[in-house]
């Protein structure tokens, strides 16, 4: 991870948003986006790694992030990595495909939430959700096309 000081705030705000929160498995959810963002390899993936479940899942807006000092080209991935009521899964990850930094940020996500061994019990439920992720992956890959 690069460590400057935009980085040093989305790490911040990364943990103030999610620091209440857990994963399938009890843990910490704030540790997802920081393996994220350890894969990294520039200052803006960084921080849309480190943000990109702020406005999904902790409340924040894209405004907010503008108004805390984001540059638009992070803000503007995570808002395009917000996955909008409505829209069918694969459509919304098909949308991402031509945004390097969404893409990038996206096939990390999607790797990461695909490692069963993260979860204490593997059910049907875990199972049928990787499997949509590979088709996810695929996608993003440039291996399927778009739904």
């Amino acid at each position: 991870m690069i460590y400057t000081p935009l980085t040093k705030k989305a790490l911040s705000l990364c943990f103030q948003a999610h620091r209440d929160q857990t994963d399938k498995s009890g843990m910490p959810y704030v540790f997802h986006p920081y393996h994220l963002a350890e894969q990294m390899t520039d200052e803006i993936t960084t921080v849309v790694a480190l943000l990109h479940d702020v406005v999904e899942d902790a409340g924040y807006t894209p405004e907010d992030l503008r108004g805390m000092g984001f540059p638009e080209e992070a803000v503007s991935a995570v808002e395009r990595m917000t996955h909008k009521k409505g829209t069918p899964y694969l459509a919304y990850v098909a949308s991402l495909k031509d945004d390097p930094i969404a893409r990038t940020v996206k096939l990390a996500d999607l790797r990461h939430n695909s490692d069963l061994s993260r979860l204490n019990t593997v059910r049907e439920n875990d199972l049928v959700r990787v499997a949509k992720y590979a088709e996810a992956i695929a996608i993003l890959e440039g291996q399927h096309e778009k739904p």
